[in-house]
């Protein structure tokens, strides 16, 4: 079998899937490459991420890796969230074909870009070499705006 029961669960039963209303952050990532386009919503409180959804466009694997995604870090402190790796996220489906390996670096990338989209939103001050230095698929506009 291509894919692990756990996948094809959370492919076909994905979990906090939605817009969500008000979110306190937003992080939008795509692939040009395959076509897939991630949106992860947080609701943060006490630096814990207490609500979390996705909308995903794209494919089985980037439908299950949102998913499981939200599942990882609902609940968790952000600083926990950003620790949040594509391998976690592989490893907690049982693994994922070779050639869909990038769809949980869009689940990595875009839990990062929500977080950093709250801290801008609230005037945090953050480690910016913590998240993507402008090389990857994000849909932001990076640091761009010191023009």
């Amino acid at each position: 079998m291509l894919y692990s029961e756990k996948v094809m669960d959370h492919f076909r039963n994905p979990r906090n899937v939605g817009e969500m209303e008000n979110p306190d952050g937003i992080g939008e990532v795509g692939n040009a490459k395959c076509g897939d386009i991630m949106r992860m919503y947080i609701k943060v409180e006490n630096n814990i991420i207490t609500d979390v959804s996705f909308m995903t466009f794209g494919c089985g694997s980037a439908i299950a890796t949102s998913s499981i995604a939200t599942e990882m870090i609902k609940g968790q402190p952000i600083e926990k969230a950003l620790e949040l790796t594509n391998q976690a996220v592989v490893e907690a489906l049982g693994g994922l074909p070779q050639h869909k390996v990038h769809c949980s670096v869009l689940a990595e990338e875009a839990v990062k870009a929500a977080i950093k989209d709250y801290y801008e939103k609230n005037n945090i001050e953050y480690d910016k070499e913590k998240y993507c230095a402008g090389d990857c698929p994000c849909l932001h506009e990076h640091d761009k705006k010191e023009d």
